[in-house]
């Protein structure tokens, strides 16, 4: 893994950075190679007992006196002796809930983590409390902060969502960005950027200096998308007009230390190009939506990845809101040059990403001058942020309601694959973009319609399950979804933010 650091950056007494040694190591591939655990994230958060150098130095040693004797480590043994294996127990044991909201409200303490104690592990450890998803995510997880601080607000606890914000604001002053997640193995790639959005549900919240601490990470977030400073335009494409827009990328060409074994075995089936599809993967976890059909040339097709080939109509809306919320709290020239560069992207989403004749918004593939064919609720992000006309919005809400409503809610594409996130999946944040734009350009009856849709599939699995999931199939809501690297995970963050949201709207409008 190719260092990208700044060695002096950060005063954390933390040793995370340990970890990106313990990634390369024989040790660490040579158990993820085995599939000594179900999940290849297990073994990515495991804490070492001792000290990582001692025991890799061990490993090395002990695997070349079991070879000089023809015989093989005890793999499991070993890590048994050495490592700390995490748990992904968020459940609240042999407790049974009468309704979904008492389980939300039980469930936000099981998923709060109090200030980390820096273990000898990939945690970048954080200095206030923070909430988890749930499952396999025991870490904070960048966008899915934005949707689980609206039930976290609904709930009261404002404070917490204020924490979370703050974190995030720390991390990014520590590492330079702010990862995917609170891990060593996210430090090269960040999510979709919301810290903006997270700002404006907080705002009337903060102090003055939670302001200005907060509005200083914006500038430096938007520093990050927009490469300043940089020898490469990493995550900034210049279109024909001269206007520029974004894509998601990551730096680093090398399978994901917490999908290891998958990365290198898919990696098998597309010949010489390793490095750029490593890439292309980590490009689409940065997304959030890891995978979908909307990054593959092949829809069935993992290996035909192509992520930081498409300019995504959701990343760049959202940069808009970033761009409008810094034009609004900076000053004079400063706010200027914000105003200008909101502009200037507005009018390129709306002259690459919008389709008159596909009648809605659509990714871009660069190297082709091509809008995609996926149709996709990130369709969606623009009328939540606002840069649809009229007439835009129309031609949205007529694909949404002819191609992505079904009867549990907002499908997240229209193509179903074996990816996570395609058909006949659903998720929170893509019903809360579509029912919040929807309800911004004058469609109520149309938001309150995926409100109830939603919450009502939540209801029937929560009948039949006692949990909350991070996904839905919501075009056969009594099915389970599937799909993905990982089984369908309980908590779930998101999931209880936006149901919460979703039933206040609901009760204060009279439509429950």
């Amino acid at each position: 893994m190719t260092s990208q650091l700044n060695s002096g950056a950060g005063d954390m007494k933390h040793n995370w950075k340990d970890s990106l040694a313990f990634f390369e190591s024989d040790l660490f591939k040579d158990v993820q190679m085995a599939a000594l655990f179900k999940d290849s994230k297990t073994f990515a958060d495991a804490i070492v007992k001792t000290e990582l150098p001692e025991v890799l130095s061990l490993y090395n040693a002990e695997v070349k006196a079991a070879a000089s004797s023809g015989e093989n480590i005890d793999l499991a043994a070993f890590v048994k002796q050495h490592f700390v294996i995490p748990s992904s127990d968020n459940a609240i044991a042999n407790t049974a809930f009468d309704s979904v909201s008492y389980y939300i409200e039980s469930m936000w303490d099981v998923l709060t983590r109090t200030p980390d104690v820096q273990h000898k592990d990939s945690l970048i450890a954080l200095s206030r409390p923070y909430i988890v998803p749930g499952g396999r995510f025991r870490e904070i997880y960048y966008w899915d902060s934005y949707f689980t601080a609206l039930g976290l607000i609904d709930a009261g606890r404002v404070n917490m969502a204020i924490n979370m914000l703050e974190n995030f604001v720390d991390i990014l002053n520590e590492v330079g960005c702010i990862p995917n997640g609170n891990r060593a193995y996210y430090y090269s790639r960040s999510q979709p950027p919301i810290l903006a959005l997270f700002y404006q549900l907080l705002e009337a919240h903060l102090t003055p200096s939670q302001k200005e601490y907060a509005i200083e990470g914006m500038k430096k977030e938007y520093a990050f998308w927009m490469n300043q400073g940089a020898n490469a335009p990493l995550r900034v494409i210049t279109m024909p007009c001269g206007a520029q827009l974004n894509r998601y990328f990551d730096s680093e060409a090398t399978p994901r230390p917490e999908s290891y074994r998958e990365d290198i075995e898919t990696a098998e089936l597309i010949g010489a190009d390793k490095a750029a599809f490593y890439q292309h993967v980590r490009a689409a976890c940065e997304s959030g939506w890891d995978f979908s059909s909307r990054w593959l040339e092949n829809a069935d097709e993992l290996s035909s990845i192509r992520t930081t080939e498409i300019i995504p109509i959701d990343l760049n809306a959202l940069l808009v809101t970033l761009e409008e919320t810094l034009a609004s709290v900076t000053q004079g020239g400063e706010a200027n040059v914000y105003q200008s560069a909101k502009e200037r992207r507005v009018k390129a989403i709306n002259t690459y990403l919008y389709s008159e004749e596909k009648q809605g918004y659509f990714d871009f593939h660069y190297p082709t001058h091509q809008i995609t064919n996926v149709v996709s609720a990130a369709m969606t992000v623009p009328l939540f942020v606002g840069i649809a006309d009229k007439a835009q919005a129309k031609a949205v809400e007529a694909t949404l309601s002819s191609h992505l409503l079904k009867a549990g809610g907002v499908v997240t594409t229209v193509q179903e694959t074996s990816q996570q996130w395609d058909a006949p999946n659903g998720w929170a944040p893509l019903q809360l973009f579509a029912a919040e734009g929807l309800k911004r350009y004058g469609y109520e009856r149309q938001a309150i319609s995926i409100m109830r849709r939603f919450c009502t599939t939540i209801e029937d699995s929560f009948a039949q399950n006692g949990v909350l999931l991070e996904k839905y199939n919501v075009c056969e809501p009594n099915i389970k979804a599937g799909g993905g690297e990982y089984e369908v995970q309980l908590g779930f963050g998101w999931t209880n933010g936006v149901y919460t949201r979703f039933k206040t709207y609901l009760a204060a409008s009279g439509a429950i």
